[in-house]
């Protein structure tokens, strides 16, 4: 081969790899963070609790080794809020971290609850600890990593990433953060909300959303054309009862609020809400997968949703 030739060679070789690899998630890092924060040491992470706090502590180190921005002291929002089925008041906390944009000033604003239910009656195993690996440390290990890519990989928009702590008690975290954001509502373009992505039997994601706002269909079916695993759409249809998930996790709150959201996240299985939610009964190639075309679905929504 000519000299001039293989160089060239070389140097297409070297553009495919980085560009294959510049979309994808460090596949040993999310693991890792759902193993941690789904262990029996932080007790299932109930909101006011020990291991609760436990999972917060590992979410801010992690955003402070990737070195985010944040418009929050120590990156943590605070909120209190009553707790009407147990008659309590709790003070919950939101960790909040900001990536800059290159080219608007709208926002993509990206949240996963870590909190869990904790512990409660054991099971007929003897099992008392709700883990809550797919409910959330699934969706909160996603956060963890897009976070990171996007530090290294600056986007069109700014980026809000949001670990939100009591969503197991109505919302109360996501309803937190819109009542004290750091900008103008309005500037935010799309609520990317990540629940439950680590676990399916028919290899099925779905981005729940479109009804309301079918202007972002387009764009993910764009994104997840070809992909696994296969994106689906629904489960968001008014008056349909629990088949409609408009207002089944934190995103609900900012459909509330009239801001466009996509969820994505797996049906429920028959570890929900159970002691054997635990990691050893996630699909890490399902959740590798998902969390790939999650990322790809944002990188469209950031390509797309341009708006001065």
């Amino acid at each position: 081969m000519h000299p001039s030739k293989k160089v060239l060679l070389i140097g297409l070789l070297i553009i495919y790899f980085f560009s294959s690899h510049a979309q994808s998630i460090r596949t040993s890092n999310l693991i890792k963070h759902l193993n941690y924060l789904a262990s029996d040491e932080l007790g299932g992470r109930k909101t006011g609790t020990e291991g609760n706090a436990m999972a917060r502590t590992y979410i801010l180190e992690e955003f402070e080794k990737i070195g985010l921005e944040t418009h929050y002291l120590d990156m943590q929002q605070a909120f209190t809020f009553q707790n009407r089925r147990e008659q309590k008041e709790y003070t919950g906390i939101n960790v909040v971290a900001f990536v800059p944009g290159t080219e608007t000033k709208k926002l993509i604003v990206l949240t996963a609850h870590y909190d869990h239910v904790g512990i409660r009656a054991k099971n007929t195993e003897g099992d008392s600890i709700y883990n809550g690996a797919d409910d959330n440390a699934s969706g909160t290990a996603a956060l963890l990593e897009l976070a990171k890519y996007f530090s290294e990989n600056p986007p069109r928009h700014s980026m809000i990433f949001a670990a939100l702590d009591a969503e197991e008690m109505g919302l109360q975290g996501a309803r937190a953060l819109l009542r004290d954001f750091p900008f103008d509502l309005e500037q935010i373009e799309v609520n990317v909300n990540m629940d439950m992505i680590s676990r399916s039997d028919k290899g099925e994601l779905y981005a729940s959303g479109t009804y309301h706002h079918p202007q972002l269909k387009s764009i993910l079916e764009n994104a997840s054309s070809g992909q696994k695993p296969t994106l689906l759409f629904g489960h968001d249809l008014p008056d349909t009862g629990a088949d409609d998930w408009s207002y089944s996790s934190d995103h609900g709150a900012f459909l509330e609020k009239g801001i466009p959201f996509v969820y994505f996240g797996v049906e429920d299985h028959e570890d929900y809400h159970q002691p054997s939610d635990e990691y050893h009964a996630i699909d890490s190639e399902f959740f590798v997968d998902a969390m790939n075309l999650i990322l790809k679905c944002v990188l469209e929504l950031d390509e797309q949703l341009i708006n001065p």
